[in-house]
């Protein structure tokens, strides 16, 4: 999506900038979405899943309008992203962060008009947001685990990563790191992928022609299908180990290369992980409390939906094999698990 889009889901409220009502219980509520990066169709799905859920409350009443501001933007962008919807009154915001603490100012003008903020796939530290995510280093920790259980000790893999700086692939990135630390597992090399599958291809190849000695290959979601083209390209498919994606593209290719022995795996990091936030955001409008033990901190972890390996492929590629190869395999709270986290 091009520039920022409002999505008036329904009659416009005010737009005297007064802010929210944050918990007050005074249906319907606006909800705004600061996503500040639509260069995977990950973020897509992400969105499309969210005006869905929103629909769904709309129907009932419980919501009014949804103002979503999506864009391929900077720190600064998203900051701009925050204020136009403190502008459009709000009463929640649902962002997916660009930086874990450069945004903390503008949290705070909203928090301070009323308005309940909620980060999603990348945790922050301002105490003005509570954090609806689930546990990046533990997603990160079980393809790493598996990939050295793979490529033994001694062994030798490279990396290929998101976007350096974000706050999820920073997260990602030191937790697998520690365990191929733990696990003598050599890394040869990072490099950045910037969650893209063209660039994750490219970037691939030209690792393939620097380390002629890879065992394995270490990626993040959104680059995974990439790195396997390039690899098969160079006829290595059978002498280098993947860690996957669960994402559709990658499976389908997966899929085709299991009658040689090839295998992998692919951890689900959910899309609906803002339908998960509106949840969370609904209950606390309406007044409730998180109950003991279920937020630690600013952080609320929801569970990684389930995790893809040749054990458990059929069963979901059963399941996803007829969507798009964009399609990420997904999974979100329901409002009764969401509400089972409140008082």
């Amino acid at each position: 999506m091009a520039g920022s889009v409002a999505l008036l889901l329904a009659a416009c409220s005010s737009d005297d900038g007064d802010g929210g009502d944050g918990g007050s219980g005074d249906q319907p509520y606006t909800i705004g979405l600061s996503n500040g990066f639509v260069g995977s169709e990950w973020r897509t799905q992400m969105v499309d899943g969210l005006e869905e859920a929103f629909a769904e409350y709309e129907a009932e009443g419980v919501v009014d309008e949804l103002v979503v501001e999506s864009a391929d933007t900077d720190v600064n962008g998203q900051i701009q992203q925050i204020r136009n919807l403190i502008n459009r009154g709000v009463d929640a915001i649902i962002v997916n962060p660009n930086s874990e603490t450069a945004l903390d100012a503008v949290f705070r003008e909203a928090t301070g008009q009323g308005i309940e903020v909620f980060a999603i796939d990348q945790a922050v530290t301002s105490e003005d947001v509570t954090n609806v995510v689930i546990d990046q280093a533990e997603w990160a920790r079980i393809s790493a685990d598996w990939l050295a259980g793979q490529v033994g000790q001694g062994g030798n893999v490279v990396v290929v990563n998101g976007i350096a700086g974000h706050p999820a692939n920073e997260m990602r990135w030191g937790a697998a790191e520690q365990v191929f630390t733990d696990a003598g597992v050599n890394v040869l090399t990072v490099a950045d992928g910037n969650w893209d599958q063209a660039t994750g291809q490219q970037v691939m190849t030209n690792l393939l022609a620097t380390y002629p000695d890879v065992d394995g290959v270490w990626t993040q979601d959104g680059m995974a299908e990439g790195v396997f083209r390039a690899v098969d390209a160079a006829g290595r498919l059978d002498r280098i180990t993947i860690s996957g994606e669960a994402r559709v593209g990658f499976m389908r290719l997966w899929n085709d290369a299991r009658a040689t022995g090839f295998q992998s795996i692919g951890v689900v990091n959910p899309p609906g992980g803002a339908v998960s936030a509106l949840h969370m955001a609904v209950n606390v409008l309406d007044g409730r409390e998180f109950a003991s033990g279920t937020i630690d901190g600013n952080t609320v972890h929801v569970p990684i939906p389930y995790t893809v390996d040749e054990t458990t492929f059929d069963q979901y590629w059963g399941e996803a094999g007829s969507e798009s190869d964009a399609y990420s395999l997904d999974g979100s709270l329901t409002r009764d698990e969401a509400a089972d986290f409140f008082e």
